[in-house]
């Protein structure tokens, strides 16, 4: 008897049945069986993993199998880059504290931990490339309306800030964020559906699965780079959104017409196109209106979002939120009533009544407020000023009068700059924020040790800190740390504005010396009327510790801010 078991043809199904189906579930060891005997004349073809009632649908593996893992590429430099983006869409209204970080990175990654979750499943129940392809075109296109469907939320904010609306204010933050939740979440789908898709058996799928994940890692490294040092940069917000939504929807095309889904191709070629129309003949405007004032110049940096109003003919300087003012320039009077006055008074705390301001250093440089009040005064002073943002720079020098040649500009941080300069001075004044926040490393015993060491023998400190009008918690902080390294200590409050200037120095002075000398000072002259002020209004008093100074290893100024920040809120 022949032994149909033994014929070529038959071992040769026989060994595709062993090889494919029995991983399968057994309710589809019947089907594939029927399918693979019909199909005896490709026996040799290449076969995709997806059941047979799928294969209808991707008469291409291959051409369709190469677009996978440009896509899994793709998705993950965008989820990230997206993310980045984002950021830079609501700096202007939400800033960029600690808190509006928090609930951008935690949101996304729920996003795309619901997206694993949800790619794994359709993968499983449906494992066909067009789904992922189509799943692609909907990240693309959800991608590239977040600028334009978020203005209004933003917008909305504002009202919320202006009413005081602790409720509206967050509502809208979220609300903007939410926005995320169909790109980023479609993102997440797309590393599960390529691993399910490119295994071709149980003894590869680790393999597999470690090649997708580390190319779409690859790209999400990727990703945090290229908005950040390219996009932004040279194209705006924006632009980057319509850009890496744009190659988002142009990948997925390409794999939608090599799946043959011809329809849906034309979709995302649509789309891709309306988003490019919408980009050209859409005006942006401005990016944010004038909380105050008119809008004169805007501009977006590597670390702000920067606006110069015109305020009845006073310039001001207004970074992200803009409800912080941090320079003014009023060209009819240098004194502005906030705390780039007090800074000229150093001086007068100590016992020696010769003493004055030849040489400053202003760290937080910004427009120039503080330093042409001290060349008002002490006319023959040079003020080197160090502000990290360039772009604050030039606007400085364009809107500001920082063009002063008296007055020396280094484009780096503050600390670095101490750590190098061999120059010492009369005074050195730290107004560096980047608000809410002052960088925590401004803020520690090591970085005022640094300071000290710059100063001369009777010079003095002035530090600028943030406050309410009843929670002193950061100024408590920063004069304690202060008397870690300088034996006196004293406060100003600023008249007009929520800040409290810290004074420090080794020299002996004292809160007499101040009150002495600023009553033989003509009030109707700007020192005079700076000087008068400060004793009469800023309750000037001796700093006491009241905490554990901060370290380098340990200056909790992020957290400490933030909880002023949920007081004052629920005190409104």
């Amino acid at each position: 008897m022949r032994n149909y078991l033994l014929s070529p043809v038959t071992r040769l199904v026989g060994q595709q049945v062993c090889s494919r189906i029995l991983p399968a579930r057994l309710s589809d060891v019947k089907r594939s069986l029927v399918s693979l005997l019909s199909s005896q004349s490709h026996v040799g073809d290449a076969k995709s993993m997806a059941p047979p009632e799928a294969s209808t649908s991707l008469p291409s593996p291959h051409r369709s199998n190469r677009m996978i893992m440009p896509m899994v590429f793709v998705g993950g430099m965008s989820s990230i880059a997206i993310e980045l983006a984002t950021s830079r869409l609501i700096a202007p209204y939400f800033g960029t504290s600690t808190f509006i970080w928090a609930n951008l990175i935690g949101l996304t990654l729920a996003y795309l931990a619901l997206g694993y979750y949800v790619g794994g499943i359709l993968a499983d129940r449906y494992p066909s490339a067009t789904l992922l392809f189509a799943i692609a075109m909907v990240a693309g296109i959800s991608s590239g309306f977040i600028p334009y469907l978020s203005r209004p939320v933003l917008r909305a904010s504002l009202g919320a800030i202006d009413s005081v609306d602790a409720g509206a204010f967050y509502g809208s933050l979220i609300g903007v964020i939410v926005l995320l939740a169909v790109p980023v979440t479609c993102f997440g789908c797309f590393t599960p559906f390529a691993i399910r898709l490119r295994a071709k058996g149980v003894e590869s799928t680790g393999k597999t699965a470690g090649r997708v994940w580390a190319l779409s890692t690859v790209g999400s490294i990727l990703g945090s780079f290229l908005p950040v040092l390219i996009l932004i940069p040279l194209f705006g917000t924006r632009n980057a959104f319509l850009m890496l939504s744009v190659l988002v929807i142009a990948i997925a095309a390409v794999g939608l017409l090599a799946t043959r889904a011809t329809a849906l191709a034309l979709v995302a070629a649509g789309s891709a196109i309306l988003l490019v129309v919408l980009g050209t003949a859409v005006d942006s405007g401005s990016i944010k209106p004038p909380y105050r004032g008119e809008l004169v110049a805007e501009a977006e940096s590597d670390y702000h979002y920067i606006q110069v109003l015109d305020d009845d003919g006073r310039y001001l300087l207004a970074l992200n939120e803009g409800h912080a003012i941090h320079s003014i320039h009023d060209p009819q009077n240098v004194v502005t009533g906030g705390p780039w006055d007090y800074f000229v008074i150093a001086p007068l705390f100590l016992d020696n009544e010769d003493a004055a301001i030849e040489s400053a250093l202003i760290v937080g440089l910004a427009g120039g407020t503080a330093a042409r009040t001290i060349l008002e005064v002490f006319p023959d002073a040079t003020v080197d000023g160090v502000e990290i943002d360039a772009d604050i720079v030039s606007i400085g020098e364009k809107y500001f009068a920082l063009s002063d040649p008296r007055i020396t500009s280094f484009v780096e941080d503050g600390r670095y700059f101490l750590r190098t300069t061999d120059s010492t001075y009369d005074m050195i004044g730290i107004d560096a924020y980047r608000q809410p926040y002052i960088p925590f490393h401004l803020t520690t015993t090591e970085f005022f040790e640094e300071v000290a060491d710059q100063l001369k023998p009777d010079g003095v400190v002035v530090v600028n800190a943030g406050r309410t009008s009843t929670d002193f918690r950061l100024v408590e902080a920063l004069a304690s740390t202060m008397l870690d390294v300088f034996p006196y200590v004293y406060l100003i409050d600023a008249e007009r504005y929520h800040n409290t200037l810290i004074f420090g120095t080794f020299a002996p002075s004292g809160v007499g010396n101040l009150v002495e000398r600023a009553a033989s000072l003509d009030p109707s002259l700007p020192f005079g009327e700076i000087a008068n002020s400060a004793v009469a209004n800023g309750l000037p008093r001796v700093a006491e510790s009241t905490i554990d100074p901060y370290t380098d290893d340990h200056a909790p100024v992020e957290w400490l801010v933030d909880r002023m920040i949920i007081t004052a809120a629920q005190d409104d």
